[in-house]
């Protein structure tokens, strides 16, 4: 079966396919935004409220044989190369990432992988979008809002500053949090209502398994007329994953990064034009979130990625641990070497 879940609601039977933001203007998608800025909305027949979300964790195969897109060597001389730009005044601020890829056993199906850790890491934004047919076969357990629309409310909470414990989280993460903070605010700024933008919340710290995160929420009205493809051109790719300057950032990630993100630290998420109260909406980061794809050759290979923000304070092996850490449940529960 096709489907997608979140929260509570499965989709299924889909019966459209569709790669442009005009289309999202009507009718309920579930949505896959890679980072590279592909969409892939698929719109489905049938929608059900409750019950048990398709998978079985029993039936989920180890997958071992990991290799990253950059090992700690390359990831470390990367975070280097981006204090050399900062000292330069060239960014502020950059999100350094590698992408982990194992290959997929023939029996593995990824809605069990999706229960697995539904059991193992609950998440506020977890979800499955399994549509093999249409290319998309995503499952996430990520703990960030991208954009939530409630009408003409949209809101986004922006992840920066990850520990072990709050008493672990450095002064370098309150002040990278302030600054990816900011560039939201700006983003916002493009498409709502003058002087609607605002921060609800700051640094407010969220206990996640196994780490501490802090979190804040920017929230503004929507200017009437604005378009969802209005939306994400004005704030993708998430401010977070980025980094700052947003511009100079991409340039960084597309220079020292050796593989495309694809739909991690894209979106994932559903939308939903015709709710009888109004437009909504809600897009998660893609972080904590595997993805299926198939090689050349037909090989089938799950794909994880994980990442840290990098600033002059910075220190490279500490990011290199950042990253381990923000892997090591997620990998770990995939692996088999953790048990939910």
């Amino acid at each position: 079966m096709e489907f997608a879940r979140f929260g509570s609601t499965t989709w299924s039977d889909p019966v459209e396919v569709s790669h442009d933001p005009a289309d999202l203007e009507s009718g309920c998608w579930a949505v896959v935004l890679d980072f590279e800025g592909a969409l892939t909305a698929v719109r489905f027949a049938r929608r059900d409220e409750g019950g048990v979300p398709p998978g079985d964790p029993d039936r989920w195969p180890a997958v071992t044989g990991w290799a990253a897109s950059l090992e700690r060597t390359g990831y470390v001389a990367g975070v280097e190369e981006i204090r050399a730009r900062i000292a330069a005044g060239t960014v502020y601020q950059v999100n350094l990432t590698t992408v982990l890829a194992a290959s997929l056993p023939d029996e593995a199906h990824l809605p069990d992988l999706a229960a697995v850790l539904a059991r193992g890491n609950p998440a506020p934004f977890a979800g499955v979008v399994h549509v093999p047919s249409a290319g998309v076969d995503v499952v996430t357990a990520s703990p960030e809002r991208y954009l939530t629309r409630t009408g003409d409310r949209l809101c986004s909470s922006p992840i920066k500053g990850t520990a072990p414990s709050l008493e672990q989280m450095l002064t370098k993460d309150v002040a990278e949090n302030v600054m990816i903070v900011d560039l939201v605010r700006n983003d916002l700024q493009h498409v709502c209502e003058p002087g609607s933008v605002v921060v609800e919340r700051l640094c407010g710290p969220e206990e996640h398994p196994g780490l501490v995160h802090l979190v804040s929420d920017v929230a503004g009205r929507l200017r009437a007329g604005t378009t969802w493809a209005d939306v994400l051109a004005a704030s993708f790719p998430p401010g977070s994953v980025s980094g700052a300057p947003k511009s100079s950032a991409l340039t960084a990630i597309a220079d020292l990064e050796p593989v495309p993100r694809g739909p991690y630290c894209g979106a994932v998420g559903w939308i939903d034009a015709d709710h009888p109260a109004g437009p909504r909406g809600e897009l998660a980061v893609g972080i904590r979130t595997f993805y299926a794809t198939v090689d050349p050759d037909g090989v089938r290979r799950l794909r994880f990625g994980t990442g840290a923000g990098i600033t002059w304070a910075s220190d490279p092996e500490g990011e290199w641990a950042e990253c381990e850490l923000k892997a090591r449940t997620l990998v770990g529960l995939a692996s088999g070497r953790v048990r939910a």
